[in-house]
């Protein structure tokens, strides 16, 4: 099972090595609100991390960030739906074209939030796909968007083929044996592992 750590600005740098040590296979750095340079410092600070745990798996990718992640470096990007974002190709491109990058091969994932969106990353060709909100989306304990449901997790990695899908939203670990038998590679969160 994939385990796909979702963090931002307010992260407390030292939890970069639990995550690590707890074997985390993915963090997503999303910081909105932060400046490109505070990204850039915080991202340094979680390689370090991971980097102090030379056993563990884990990879960070940078939110939408191309141009951090490269600067940083990191193992990869998180690019969402919109149709705007670069795509999985081109930040490959931009990746084997830096010649300082120690990861020629980024890791990739994209969110999608309904079939449409898996139609259209099948032909974008991420490594990894966050699918959700499986059971809700909340913002301060407010509900912000109801859950999508276990049903539409199936049929996302039915239609996503060969391409993993993780599932995302109030994903907790009592839910997350039935997130894995709907077909899921693994979860996403950023409650679960804080």
């Amino acid at each position: 099972m994939l385990r796909y750590a979702i963090v931002d600005g307010s992260y407390l740098i030292g939890d970069a090595g639990r995550l690590a040590a707890d074997g985390v296979d993915y963090i997503q750095l999303r910081a909105k609100s932060l400046s490109a340079g505070a990204v850039l410092d915080l991202a340094r600070c979680i390689l370090h991390d991971i980097a102090e745990i030379p056993t563990a798996p884990t990879r960070l990718l940078i939110n939408s960030r191309a141009d951090i992640a490269l600067a940083t470096p990191a193992h990869g990007v998180h690019l969402t739906s919109a149709p705007d974002e670069l795509t999985p190709t081109e930040i490959r491109h931009l990746y084997a074209a830096a010649p300082y990058s120690l990861f020629p091969t980024p890791c990739i994932s994209l969110s999608c939030h309904s079939l449409a969106d898996i139609a259209r990353a099948r032909t974008l060709a991420p490594d990894l796909i966050l699918f959700g909100p499986i059971f809700e989306k909340r913002v301060s304990g407010e509900l912000v968007q109801p859950g999508i449901g276990l049903k539409a997790l199936a049929a996302a990695v039915h239609a996503a083929g060969d391409i993993p899908v993780l599932a995302l939203g109030g994903i907790t670990h009592e839910n997350t044996p039935a997130c894995l038998a709907a077909g899921a590679a693994g979860i996403a969160a950023i409650r679960l592992f804080a």
